[in-house]
């Protein structure tokens, strides 16, 4: 896990049905359903016993959940928490950033924003609105050409062929 990954796990609960109630260093108190991980991933196929999934249990400095010999990494249970509550995880953020080769500096420039304001969302140290969000939709819709921004948004015909 990065060393940037602001939220730290603080408690974890395992509940019913492969879920988690987790707790974190931001206040912030999310359910996670990890049962679609756990059936993915075949070196985490015994955590599928109940009674083994039971005895999650917070890892060294919250940096993870830990069974036995498996471990979940608090970045990404707090991406899956956010993502199932409905909300734009860094990971989503990161991920927007990556697929379209963009820089902290770009990102910034694209949405009109401080690169330090990048950063933190990138590293989860701030929530992304969803009007940021919407933006990295947005600007990914009418993808400028490099280092310039759109003029205008194409007509729906030009988008149709655009992207045919």
């Amino acid at each position: 896990m990065s060393e940037f990954f602001h939220p730290k796990l603080q408690a974890v609960q395992a509940l019913a049905g492969y879920r988690l109630l987790t707790t974190w260093s931001t206040g912030e108190a999310m359910e996670v359903d990890v049962e679609s991980v756990l059936r993915g991933i075949p070196a985490l196929a015994q955590l599928l016993q109940p009674e083994v999934f039971a005895k999650a249990h917070l890892a060294d400095w919250g940096n993870g959940i830990e069974w036995f010999d498996a471990e979940l990494g608090a970045d990404n249970v707090y991406a899956w928490a956010k993502e199932q509550s409905g909300e734009v995880s860094h990971q989503m953020f990161g991920t927007w950033m990556y697929r379209n080769g963009l820089s902290l500096n770009t990102s910034a420039e694209a949405l009109g924003i401080s690169r330090r304001m990048v950063s933190y969302y990138r590293t989860a140290q701030k929530s992304i609105p969803r009007s940021i969000w919407l933006a990295c939709l947005g600007w990914e819709a009418t993808r400028p050409k490099p280092r310039t921004l759109p003029r205008s948004l194409p007509t729906a015909s030009e988008y149709a062929l655009a992207h045919a």
